[in-house]
């Protein structure tokens, strides 16, 4: 019986801490930027976790850990979606955008599919 007891008490004073946490996160209001897994150089490297601005003009990318990237003149130049290799390190159900930008440099940037359109207009897509 007294398992039972601590068992429920346990359970309420889980539940009051998640609404708390929830409340929390709600009255602070969205996160700015778009989450994204980043590769520099395309098709080299491993994914890393950040976000990426659109705004003062120029996108740029904050990584989790790490300095921030500025991408100036970055276009767009494709989106597919990733392969069966790439789906293990990022969320399958992504969409990878690849970019180039001033001084031959290019980035592929995985987010998911309802953020490429906020993306697009961060980094717009190159004229073909």
């Amino acid at each position: 019986m007294i398992e039972i007891v601590v068992g429920v008490l346990a359970a309420v004073g889980a539940g009051w801490l998640l609404r708390r946490k929830h409340r929390a996160r709600t009255a602070a209001g969205p996160v700015p930027g778009i989450p994204c897994m980043v590769r520099v150089p395309a098709g080299e490297g491993r994914w890393r976790a950040g976000r990426v601005y659109g705004d003062q003009g120029a996108a740029r990318w904050v990584p989790g850990r790490g300095a921030p990237v500025a991408l100036p003149g970055a276009r767009a130049t494709g989106i597919r979606v990733p392969s069966m290799k790439e789906g293990i390190s990022i969320n399958p159900g992504s969409r990878i955008v690849t970019c180039s930008y001033d001084g031959g440099g290019s980035i592929e940037i995985a987010v998911m599919p309802l953020d490429v359109r906020e993306l697009l207009e961060s980094v717009p897509q190159a004229e073909s």
